[in-house]
Formats: structure tokens, sequence, C-alpha cells
């Protein structure tokens, strides 16, 4: 991997990405990585990159391919028209801030800009991610490969044409983890509710849905077989389920709600 890469922020998302970048080959000597003194000075000591205070301290023969924002979205205002000077036909901008629309980085660098607007998700930190990009029209074929392998490198990638559907994507993929997070709570309070210990209850809420995730990925079946091959006609699980999946009251119901609730939070909130 010889990408040229300038990283602005490296955060918890910056380091699990720049990780898995030097793990895959990139070379140290191609990263600039923007950031405060003592992070920068740290990062340059852990990882042997280029650690820096300033955009203005990136050397003039150091053109870099990817500019990529991993800082939080509210700092973003602050410091993104600095990196207007880098815009030209070689270099992509890609961010991972959320919320952050294509027409805000637009306008802030130029419409020339060849910009892709990123949606990961928190398991990213552990390499196991959803990443959904949007490019702008400019954007290279050889640029959406680029992207597409910096960030595969947490988990996997796709890409929608359709900025608008980023609103769907974040309520989706991108809040998605704390559904989850939130079924393990409800899972262990009904074990409680049930007549187990707390602390059990909770561990077998956990390790269910850990080990239902791996199987999930193991499999080449899919999400309903597997659901089916758990259920015999008649068994308990079949009694759960009819509970789950009441068209009315069930969970298909409640997740479609709370996903356009995010959905249209999403929208608010680019606006």
């Amino acid at each position: 991997m010889n990408t040229r890469l300038l990283l602005v922020g490296c955060g918890k998302m910056g380091s699990a990405m720049l990780e898995g970048w030097l793990a895959q080959g990139l070379k140290a000597d191609n990263v600039y990585i923007v950031e405060q003194p003592e992070a920068a000075e740290k990062l340059a000591a852990s990882y042997g990159i280029n650690g820096i205070t300033d955009v203005a301290d990136v050397p003039q023969d150091f053109i870099p391919q990817v500019v990529l924002f991993a800082v939080k979205p509210q700092v973003l205002p602050d410091v993104i028209d600095a990196y207007k000077p880098l815009v030209r036909a070689e270099t992509v901008f890609l961010s991972v801030a959320a919320g952050k629309t294509i027409e805000f980085f637009a306008r802030h660098l130029g419409e020339l800009a060849r910009i892709v607007r990123a949606m990961p998700n928190t398991p990213a930190a552990v390499s196991r991610g959803m990443t959904v990009m949007c490019p702008t029209e400019n954007v290279s074929i050889a640029q959406r490969d680029m992207c597409e392998t910096l960030l595969a490198t947490v988990g996997l990638v796709s890409w929608v044409e359709d900025e608008s559907l980023m609103d769907a994507v974040t309520a989706l993929s991108g809040s998605g983890p704390a559904y989850i997070f939130h079924m393990v709570e409800a899972m262990a309070q009904a074990g409680e509710a049930a007549g187990l210990p707390a602390e059990q209850a909770m561990l077998l809420a956990r390790q269910t849905v850990i080990g239902a995730g791996f199987l999930l990925d193991a499999s080449e079946e899919t999400a309903a077989t597997l659901r089916q091959n758990v259920t015999s006609p008649g068994g308990t699980t079949a009694a759960a389920l009819d509970v789950l999946m009441d068209q009315t009251t069930g969970l298909p119901e409640l997740m479609t709600r709370a996903v356009e609730a995010a959905r249209k939070r999403s929208v608010e909130l680019a606006g």
C-alpha cells in the first residue's frame, strides 16, 4: 500500500485505521497526521509516522493522494478552510465525520474538490465495522479504490451514489450498534424477570448475541434461514418469536419506527 495519506485527527477511529493500514504495509513515510502537539509527538514515536500540528507543516513536495478527515464533526468548521490549498485533481478528500454533507465540504473546499463522504460505525474499532461511502461525480475509479482499500482495513465497505440515502445508512448501520447493545440490556432484564441472577442473565445475553453474530458471519445461510434452523414448530423459540414477530406490536414494526426516527433526525442535523 503506497498511498500518500494526510490523516486529520487520530482518535479512536483514526488510530484503529492507522494500525490497520500499517499492518497491511502502508509505508510510515507516506503518512502525515495532523494532531495536537502532545498527540502528534506520541504518534510519531509510537508508529514512526510524521506527526504535525498544522496543515501548513506538510512539506511542499508531499502531495497527498487522500486527505482523510477523522476529527469530530463540531471541530471541522474551525479547521477545514486551511485545507483548501490542497485541492487538486490527484487528491481526494475522504471524511468519516458524521453528519457533514458533501455540500459542506464543497462550500469550504470549492466545487473542484473531489470528495467522498463515509459513514463508518463503532465496530470499526475492532476491525468489524460497516462503512458506506458516497462520492462526488469527479472522484475517479482509482480514487474510489483507494478510499475503499483504506476503509476496508476496519471492516466491510459499501457505496451509494445518492447522498440522500446516507441518512438511512446512518439510521441503520451508523446507529445500529446501539440497538444491539440495548437488545442485550433488554434480554438480560427479561432473564432477571424469569428468575436468573442479574450477573448471570447479563452473561447469557451478552454471549448469546456475540455467538449469534459470529455464527451469522461464518455461515453462508441467510439470517432468516438461521432463525428457522433454531425454531422447532410448537417449541419454546417459536413461542417467543410469535411475540417478537407480531406485525403490529413486534420487533419488525418497532425497528421500522426506530430507524425512521433516526433517519429523520439525521436529516434535521444535516440541514
